[in-house]
């Protein structure tokens, strides 16, 4: 299995941007391109987790929509 790919954008609550494949820090005084290997390869750790998280708990509302199996054991 692949691990999933993160989605461009900003993390939330961060200053953290993904764009066309580049991490970014982000400030209202301006963008620094994250350059150190260890850095970023925490940020796409991180961002990979996220994405899994994400599709774990869409798996489990998608089956916490489904209607209940029918017991045909009657009621106890």
């Amino acid at each position: 299995m692949s691990a999933p790919t993160p989605r461009p954008g900003r993390f939330v609550r961060s200053p953290v941007v993904l764009r066309d494949g580049q991490w970014w820090l982000v400030s209202g005084a301006g963008s620094i391109l994250a350059s150190d290997p260890t850095f970023t390869s925490r940020l796409d750790g991180y961002a990979q987790a996220m994405v899994a998280a994400d599709q774990t708990v869409g798996g489990l509302r998608a089956r916490g929509s489904e209607s209940p199996p029918q017991d045909a054991g009657g009621q106890r």
